[in-house]
């Protein structure tokens, strides 16, 4: 039997990885939940093959790779993750990684790559996991960040092809708000600053939305001399903050809709202050809407850069319904 640890943040993902583990591969499980859960397996000798993700609290991907390195612990580690970026491929290699495969890992690549890496010899006899897919438990929120943040690392490969800089990713919020309290957070995130907001709606089989992305004004600059503006000249900043605004906005929309199989149909974005329009308008025009509103709140920063893009998926009440079957179909 291979000790194999599974780590992952998020249940769904370690589920969804665990399902596409070869049948006849004969395995150990051990699931860890961050990156110190993940070291500790690998010191007690649980992680002769590891499949790890990047993007986890306490202790990250990159951190166990760098640890696992320093400390020479045997095991092979193949990174499984939905930071699709060419910079955070080149990262992981030089970290010792010996593979990379995008989120939700395919059964075939995964099975090809074990086999390539010589892991996974042909005729393997079938062994039963000692901790088995059926045991993680996954919940909705759990669920819906998982699909947020395949969706999100997508954009965030487009965003930084486009600036030029290593996005740093975030792991997403998921949250039930009030009209009344999604009103007081927005507020909260305006204060101590200005803010430039690009807004979008989008609708697909009954699963509607608006998609708000916040720039704080004092980062503009920097943002402008990334895509090599000229200083001093505002001309096109409103162009400028609508394209970034439609390629995060349309890459995310377009990455949630393929996990969860629907199509969703956007308007056009518009930047807000424009035409006298508000963030606080936009929350009384929507609140018939928004009595209770699915937000997933997602934040990009560029490293080496004080700039930070707040985005918020904000899904109307009407909608949760549909979007938990689509979502309760992928825990299945």
């Amino acid at each position: 039997m291979i000790p194999l640890l599974v780590c992952d943040d998020s249940g769904m993902a370690r589920k969804q990885l665990i399902r596409a583990l070869p049948a006849d591969w004969p395995v150990q499980i051990t699931q860890a939940a961050h990156g110190e859960e993940a070291m500790a397996a690998i010191r007690q000798g649980l992680g002769q093959v590891v499949l790890l993700d990047l993007t986890m609290p306490v202790m990250d991907g990159y951190q166990v790779l760098a640890q696992v390195r320093e400390e020479e612990l045997p095991c092979s580690i193949l990174v499984v993750s939905g930071d699709v970026q060419a910079e955070a491929l080149r990262r992981v290699q030089e970290l010792g990684a010996l593979a990379f495969l995008r989120k939700p890992a395919d059964a075939t690549e995964l099975r090809d790559t074990l086999q390539r890496l010589g892991l996974l010899q042909d005729g393997a006899t079938a062994a039963t996991p000692e901790q088995p897919q059926e045991t993680t438990k996954v919940g909705f929120r759990d669920a819906l960040r998982e699909v947020s943040n395949v969706a999100m690392g997508r954009a965030a490969a487009l965003l930084a092809e486009e600036l030029g800089v290593f996005v740093q990713l975030p792991i997403p919020t998921v949250d039930l708000f009030e009209a009344s309290e999604l009103h007081m957070a927005l507020a909260d995130a305006n204060r101590g600053d200005c803010l430039s907001a690009v807004c979008q709606g989008f609708i697909g089989e009954a699963i509607a939305g608006e998609a708000l992305l916040l720039f704080h004004d004092s980062e503009i600059a920097d943002i402008r001399h990334l895509l090599g503006l000229r200083p001093g000249d505002d001309t096109g900043t409103s162009e400028m903050l609508l394209d970034l605004a439609s390629i995060l906005i349309g890459a995310c929309l377009a990455g949630i809709a393929e996990q969860i199989d629907v199509r969703f149909s956007q308007g056009h974005p518009q930047l807000l202050g424009e035409h006298a329009q508000t963030i606080d308008e936009l929350i009384q025009f929507n609140r018939a809407r928004w009595r209770q509103t699915l937000a997933v709140e997602i934040s990009y920063g560029l490293e080496g850069h004080a700039v930070h893009f707040d985005l918020l998926l904000l899904f109307t009440e009407d909608s949760v319904p549909l979007l938990t079957g689509k979502i309760q179909y992928l825990m299945e």
